[in-house]
This record gives C-alpha cells, sequence and structure tokens, in this order.
C-alpha cells in the first residue's frame, strides 16, 4: 500500500500533479463550504462553462490560459451582479441562457483550430499530468490571494450566510460581501480549469464541502474536514490512475478518475455518518428504555 501510494510520485510529472491537486483542496475545501451555505452550486457549475471561451480565445491566440480565464470571469461575475440587480429578469434564467450561449461560443471558437476534436477534449477535460512550474506558481499565489480573502472576511462570510439582514444591520454591505464570493468562486475556478477543465471543477468545490457538512455543524469544522477531504481523495485518485494504466494497461484520465474517487469517497463519508447517528439514536433509545426499567423496578 505504501508502494501504490508514494511509489507514483517519484516522478517529476506526478509530483507536480500532485502539488497542483494539493493546492486546489485548499482552494475547494475552504470556498466550498461559504458556496454551499450560500446555495452557490449553479453559479459555480455555470461559472467553470462560462470562462470556457476565455480559455479557448487565449488559446487559439497563443496567450496564457489564466489571463483568458480571469477575463471571462471578471465578466460573469459582472454580468451576475447586474443581472441580479434587475427586478424582471430571472437570474436563474438568465444564469442558464449565459451559461449555454458561453460554452457554446468556446466551441465554436475551439472548432477553428486545426485539431479541434484534440484541443477540444483538453480545454473541457483538463491535463493535470502536463501542469509545469509555473503553473503551479500561479496556482499558489492565487491560492494566497483566496486564503487570505477566506480568512480575513471569515466572520463577515459567516453572518451573511445565515443572517443576511442582521449583516446589513451591523453595517455590512450584503451586495459587496456577495460580489466578493462569487470573485472568490471565479478565482477557484479559473486556479482548476487548466488541470481538471471545465467539466469537472465544480466537484473539486461541491464534492469536499458536502461531504464536510454531513460529518460537522461547525464552519471552520466543514473547512478543515473539506480540505483534508479532497487531499486525500486527490492523492488517491492520482496514484490509482498511475497504478492502473501504467502497471495494468488500463488507460484512465487522471482528472477524471481524482472526481470518482471524490464521489465514492463522498458516499462512504454521508453512509458512515448516517450509520454513526443511527447507532446514537439506539443507544439513546436503549438508555432511556434503561431508564424507566430501573425507575418501574424501585
Amino acid at each position: 500500500m505504501f508502494e501504490v501510494l508514494v511509489g507514483p510520485f517519484r516522478s517529476p510529472y506526478m509530483l507536480r500533479a500532485l502539488v497542483q491537486v494539493l493546492l486546489l483542496a485548499v482552494l475547494g475545501g475552504l470556498v466550498g463550504v461559504h458556496v454551499l451555505l450560500r446555495r452557490l452550486a449553479f453559479v459555480t457549475e455555470a461559472l467553470q462553462h462560462t470562462v470556457f471561451p476565455g480559455i479557448a480565445a487565449a488559446f487559439l491566440l497563443g496567450q496564457s490560459l489564466l489571463l483568458g480565464a480571469l477575463v471571462a470571469a471578471v465578466a460573469t461575475v459582472g454580468l451576475l451582479v447586474a443581472t441580479t440587480r434587475a427586478r424582471r429578469l430571472d437570474a436563474d434564467g438568465v444564469l442558464a441562457l449565459l451559461t449555454a450561449t458561453a460554452f457554446a461560443l468556446g466551441v465554436v471558437l475551439v472548432s477553428r483550430g486545426r485539431s479541434f476534436q484534440h484541443d477540444l477534449t483538453a480545454l473541457l477535460f483538463g491535463r493535470i499530468l502536463t501542469v509545469d512550474d509555473h503553473q503551479l506558481v500561479q496556482t499558489a499565489v492565487l491560492a494566497v490571494v483566496v486564503v487570505a480573502a477566506v480568512l480575513g472576511l471569515h466572520k463577515e462570510l459567516v453572518l451573511l450566510a445565515f443572517d443576511e439582514a442582521g449583516a446589513a444591520a451591523l453595517g455590512y454591505r450584503p451586495a459587496v460581501l456577495e460580489v466578493v464570493l462569487n470573485v472568490l468562486v471565479a478565482l477557484v475556478v479559473v486556479a482548476a480549469i487548466r488541470s481538471v477543465g471545465t467539466v469537472l471543477v465544480v466537484a473539486f468545490v461541491v464534492t469536499p464541502a458536502a461531504a464536510a457538512r454531513s460529518v460537522t455543524r461547525s464552519v471552520s469544522g466543514a473547512m478543515a474536514v473539506a480540505v483534508a477531504f479532497s487531499a486525500a481523495c486527490g492523492w488517491l485518485g492520482l496514484a490509482l490512475s498511475f497504478k492502473l494504466s501504467v502497471d495494468n494497461g488500463v488507460d484512465l484520465a487522471s482528472g477524471a478518475t481524482v472526481v470518482l474517487v471524490m464521489t465514492a469517497g463522498f458516499l462512504v463519508v454521508v453512509a458512515a455518518a448516517a450509520a454513526v447517528r443511527l447507532l446514537g439514536r439506539r443507544r439513546a433509545t436503549a438508555m432511556a428504555a434503561g431508564a424507566v426499567a430501573a425507575e418501574g423496578a424501585r
């Protein structure tokens, strides 16, 4: 087991992939808890698709994919803010329309290239095993920015999630905090999109946070559990894909394997938490019945 978990990462490209996954675990774990608290999972899903034309355009122009994703993400957040303030527009409907339009535009842009299918696959599902040192540095910088913002605004974001009116009464500006949270989600999407593509990003944000919420009600505790869960599943997913592909000849996409391991881990955590709660209720019932019996014997 030690060799299975450690052996693959003796290769430099696997080690870089592991570092990238661990950085994404921190980003997704911290921000994902707030995403679920504010019920922004659909916004995250939309963001991962609306940045697609940005990275597609950057790819065709030979520019930085990070820059293209950032421009598209900022534009999306701006449109989201404008939509939520327009009372006559249905926010969910506009968001769905924006998602479909942006995704279609990205596909049209990629189709202009000569290697359409290969490029489209790379942009949709990422290339986590080709992450280089430059990309790791960029992800680390984004991680520092996001972690600093989440920790610095932790109290305000938690208050916004549980009592928006109370936050406004205390002098905070909920609209500004909402924009900040959307920007943080966008930065996580931007950081992850080149590694796992535009299809699988949401799993790094939603799945770890959902697993954490099933075992703890504490916001800080959920963040810690989500980061640990995401890191463990990322490590195991990369190791599993390497072993099956290299040693057994079963080709597995590394990013997709990590996501599947996260899903399996989520199911295990939820089942274990449900079993613990059931045992706790049965034990409490048995103790109550024993107390009643003892009282009756007196």
